[in-house]
């Protein structure tokens, strides 16, 4: 595969309703490749339109001494654009995480700021999820399950009633970065206005990405259980999408009617996210899978060295973590970049 090209497998029809009749535009951000190869693009990939901003966070970056833990970094990457609102530049700047959120995953939008999964370190009472504001340092929105501590949050969404879904499978031990896990990998949802904190799915072995659809009918959950930490792999494990029906029993959220919606053409599906049409959009070895809403493959934008998270823009704008390099895609206007969510 050319390392320089995104190219597209069309499996479906419908895939030109996201792409247009012809062929998309796409752009190489960043990229560490040529330099320091460190994988400065893995997850977060929260965009702050109010701010012309993306956030994203590293993979694990090993330290100089090698008796210290590895760190994930932050890159808070300024968008400039033009009259028309195309970018022509960036300004990008390196973060460490700060101390009180070690090891930040997946991350949203959210009020003024992005909301931060952290994953947490071998110190008791650490991990959860936290608010950090433009400027300011992160806030504690909830870090653990009444008193025992979670495993190593990993991703969230942000429901617009104000409610925060979110996965916590067990990485951060499996990497010896955190102690002993206290709960299974659950699925939880917290309402911050009103403090209900609650387990909404279990049984999943590795419970990663997560997204609403865009009328928050339906959750979305990843699940990566075919690889480990180590990157050994079980390929008879999931490697699935599940979708879970959002249903009201007295007045209370719980998820219902679990199954698979689609299962991964090419290793984990790892950050997940839905467009304005309800397509469901998956990082994944081979780039980003994409399926209808109703479980149907449309093609894939075979991306080199794959995805692991996703964020959608302005104007047809699609954001693309790949580890060592950071792309994005502009679609076609009357195309898909109608269709997009700006969430």
């Amino acid at each position: 595969m050319d390392l320089d090209v995104i190219s597209i497998r069309r499996y479906s029809p419908g895939f030109a309703s996201i792409t247009g009749p012809g062929q998309f535009w796409y752009s190489l951000i960043l990229s560490t490749r040529e330099s320091s190869r460190a994988p400065l693009f893995h997850d977060v990939c929260a965009y702050l339109p109010k701010h012309n901003e993306l956030y994203v966070s590293s993979n694990i970056v090993p330290r100089a001494n090698s008796s210290q833990l590895p760190i994930i970094l932050i890159s808070r990457i300024h968008l400039n654009r033009d009259v028309t609102g195309a970018v022509q530049t960036v300004d990008w700047q390196k973060l460490r995480s700060p101390d009180n959120m070690p090891m930040p995953a997946g991350g949203a939008p959210y009020r003024e700021g992005v909301l931060y999964c952290s994953q947490g370190n071998t110190a008791p009472d650490t991990g959860g999820l936290y608010y950090m504001p433009q400027g300011g340092r992160p806030e504690p929105v909830v870090t653990s399950f009444f008193g025992r501590d979670f495993n190593s949050v990993n991703s969230v969404a942000v429901a617009s009633d104000g409610s925060l879904w979110f996965t916590d499978p067990c990485h951060g031990f499996e990497r010896e970065s955190r102690g002993p896990p206290q709960l299974p990998c659950h699925v939880y949802r917290f309402d911050p206005g009103s403090g209900d904190l609650r387990v909404v799915a279990d049984g999943l072995g590795r419970p990663h990405g997560i997204a609403l659809s865009p009328d928050e009918s339906t959750v979305y959950v990843t699940d990566t259980d075919a690889v480990r930490a180590d990157a050994s792999r079980d390929l008879t494990r999931a490697a699935t999408i599940y979708a879970f029906d959002v249903v009201k029993r007295s007045g209370a959220p719980f998820l219902a009617n679990k199954r698979v919606f689609a299962y991964a053409l090419t290793s984990i599906p790892m950050g997940v996210a839905c467009d304005g049409a309800g397509n469901v959009w998956a990082g994944c070895a081979d780039g980003v899978e994409i399926w209808s809403a109703g479980g149907e493959i449309l093609g894939v934008m075979e991306v080199p060295g794959g995805v692991t998270s996703i964020a959608f823009g302005t104007g047809g704008e699609v954001f693309l973590c790949a580890e060592q390099r950071l792309w994005m895609l502009r679609l076609k206007h009357g195309a898909g970049a109608d269709l997009m969510s700006d969430s």
